[in-house]
């Protein structure tokens, strides 16, 4: 609401218009407008879009594409778990880690092992949607983040994919825009979670099945997918 208050003044003082003047234009008392304008009091779009209207402003209201959703359902929580578990204690996990500017949103899952000096961005879905679109989400998060660890840390991506009829065909539709996006082995990314000795060896896709609620992180890719072999 800072910004909004500062607006609101600016554009008040500008055009010369006391706050009891405005607040009448908009219907609201001058007591309101002044608590809105000292960043003190919350409002609505709609007392926002009349105090524009008095002063002749317009509002715009925005919902920027962020880094893709956060966990959401009962599989991507049971996956993420799986993941963890798997993890060797030398690396640190975070969950749904803010992404910091320029990027918007939460990653699903960060693993830092500030020892070997690598760090690990982790979505996982049950269900892949819009493509072209998760592979900019997965590279701003990634990039964004990076920014905020030393820079001799060394940063990739991990897509952790539920092994369903759906996803192996999208995956085995599109192989080299899924290997040129994660060339790196799975069975090494998997070696490299659950063993401190090994290195991680880059951006990666990994599957996991679940059953009765319970995920299990696979080692290889399933039949018929060519990208992580």
């Amino acid at each position: 609401m800072r910004n909004v208050a500062e607006a609101l003044i600016g554009l008040r003082l500008d055009a010369g218009i006391s706050q009891g003047a405005v607040a009448h234009a908009a219907g609201i008392s001058r007591a309101y407008l002044s608590a809105i304008e000292a960043g003190l009091r919350t409002t609505s779009v709609e007392v926002l879009a009349r105090l524009a209207s008095a002063l002749g402003a317009d509002l715009s209201v925005r919902i920027y594409p962020g880094t893709g959703p956060t966990l959401r359902d009962h599989l991507q929580v049971a996956m993420a778990e799986a993941l963890l578990v798997l993890a060797d204690r030398s690396w640190r996990p975070q969950l749904e880690v803010r992404i910091p500017p320029p990027a918007r949103g939460y990653a699903d899952l960060v693993l830092h092992d500030p020892v070997r000096h690598q760090a690990v961005v982790a979505e996982v879905h049950s269900q892949l949607r819009r493509l072209e679109q998760q592979l900019r989400w997965g590279q701003a998060t990634a990039e964004a983040i990076a920014a905020t660890l030393p820079p001799e840390t060394q940063m990739c991506r991990l897509l952790v994919l539920r092994s369903t009829e759906t996803n192996r065909r999208v995956v085995a539709l599109d192989p080299h825009v899924f290997s040129a996006a994660f060339p790196a082995r799975a069975a090494d990314s998997y070696d490299a979670l659950a063993q401190p000795t090994a290195p991680w060896p880059g951006d990666v896709l990994l599957w996991s099945t679940v059953d009765r609620g319970k995920a299990t992180i696979l080692r290889t890719p399933p039949r018929g997918i060519r990208t992580g072999r």
